[in-house]
């Protein structure tokens, strides 16, 4: 089997055993456990609190002490344990400390597996720029498949999602046997300090201007990374709050739409050598960015009927947005790190995006989102003439039904309804990245050297 299949088989279970549940994971906290949003906001936290050491520390241990395809094998193994162990569980706070287990053994292997796969092309001769992209577009391929088998399966709002991801895991961890040897480097000076002997060198990255404001416009963008993730599918499924819009297709499959996004993502790879090569990795990133501002700009006027357009086109926005910084950030890293400390500083490009970026994001969204965009309704005319409708209709009676919400004779209603503002939440985002695109362009100086790309 050549090196490059190989490679490509480990893309696409790397990011099949993320997509089983992630995007589904919804379903089964707010319709199967019916836990609250505050605490499932939390669940999305850990994947960033994972991020803001695993990644960094499984760097330094493949970097100075074991093969990081071992080290990818433990961790999956592991991995699939804890997913096998959640659907047993029966609290929130519980199901927090398992996934939050879970995740401090998934994210460091995605800085591992890029890591494998530079060092085996490296190794093979092979052009990054050209080889990498089309072996990660099927890790892509992996997580759509994952999100359509889990739907399909009729799996989107059971446990049984967390034990097709656990399955997979299980293979992964197993297969990770077969992968090119990547021995740690081991090139300490004899009298070395403990931050060599430990690995910590890649921390000194933020003593060089350039890279500290890389890594600090990665966490902030890192913030934006997942907010899709955590609100996308919830976004398109309340529109079935307005009665126009509740037998609309995107209501009755609003995950399938979703993945638009991920099919979105394996054309965008592959488009990635001819703007890196075209371009550079600055504009790469900047194209990023103001592709994140469509990607929310569209959400926020978009609706399933005239505006679906928009949805679908924010959709296929994604595939730039997050192809384009991910892949080209990593290569940043790649070709301005010496082999040295390359799985190191590839741990820490993973600790500022979906550490510290993913934190601060899921954290400050919704503390904003809750003071800020959410609308509350006692008067059930007020709510009824917000959802365009009026307060005799059936599907209006259903949402209150539903809600566990009675309207009174006076016209009030017994409790009062939380509503989300999706539209200025969306615009509030868009904004966001848009300052962040405008500050990274004035102040990021990063010269285009296509053969710098070639080199490494």
């Amino acid at each position: 089997m050549s090196i490059k299949l190989r490679l490509t088989i480990m893309s696409f279970f790397q990011f099949f055993v993320w997509g089983a549940w992630l995007i589904t994971i919804a379903n089964y906290w707010f319709g199967t456990k019916q836990w609250d949003g505050t605490q499932f906001g939390a669940i999305f936290a850990t994947m960033g609190i994972a991020s803001l050491f695993m990644p960094t520390l499984m760097g330094i241990i493949a970097d100075r002490w074991i093969n990081a395809e071992r080290l990818y094998f433990a961790l999956h193994l592991c991995y699939a344990g804890v997913l096998f162990y959640l659907p047993q569980v029966n609290d929130p706070n519980t199901f927090f400390y398992a996934m939050l287990a879970a995740m401090c053994f998934y994210m460091p292997t995605l800085a591992l597996s890029n890591s494998i796969a530079y060092t085996a092309l490296n190794e093979n001769n092979y052009d990054l720029v050209k080889a990498f992209p089309p072996i990660r577009v099927f890790g892509t391929v992996g997580f759509i498949v994952a999100m359509w088998i889990t739907n399909l399966t009729g799996n989107k709002a059971t446990g049984y999602q967390f034990y097709i991801a656990g399955t997979a895991a299980l293979a992964l961890s197993l297969y990770a046997f077969t992968l090119p040897k990547c021995p740690p480097k081991k090139l300490q000076q004899e009298n070395a300090s403990w931050t060599q002997l430990l690995g910590l060198e890649a921390f000194k990255l933020f003593g060089n201007y350039k890279m500290a404001l890389f890594f600090i416009f990665s966490m902030f963008l890192g913030a934006a990374l997942q907010l899709t993730n955590a609100y996308g599918d919830v976004f398109l499924d309340e529109f079935k709050f307005y009665p126009k819009f509740a037998e609309s297709f995107v209501v009755k499959y609003s995950t399938i739409i979703m993945s638009i996004s991920q099919i979105s993502e394996t054309l965008f790879i592959l488009a990635i050598p001819f703007f890196l090569k075209r371009f550079g990795i600055k504009k790469v990133m900047l194209i990023s960015m103001f592709a994140w501002v469509l990607r929310f700009g569209l959400f926020s006027f978009g609706d399933p009927t005239g505006g679906l357009w928009m949805i679908v086109l924010s959709c296929i926005v994604y595939g730039m947005a997050f192809d384009f910084f991910n892949i080209s950030g990593s290569l940043f890293v790649e070709t301005s790190t010496t082999s040295r400390i390359r799985s190191s500083a590839q741990g820490l490009f993973m600790m500022m995006t979906n550490g510290f970026g993913a934190v601060f994001g899921s954290f400050t969204s919704g503390w904003i989102i809750d003071h800020y965009f959410t609308k509350s309704f006692q008067s059930g005319r007020d709510l009824a003439q917000y959802l365009d409708t009026n307060t005799n209709d059936t599907h209006f009676l259903n949402f209150l039904k539903e809600k566990s919400i009675a309207l009174l004779p006076d016209g009030t209603l017994n409790n009062t309804i939380m509503l989300k503002d999706w539209h200025d939440i969306w615009l509030a985002f868009a904004i966001y990245t848009l300052v962040i695109a405008v500050l990274f362009a004035l102040f990021f100086r990063h010269k285009h050297e296509p053969e710098s790309l070639n080199s490494k």
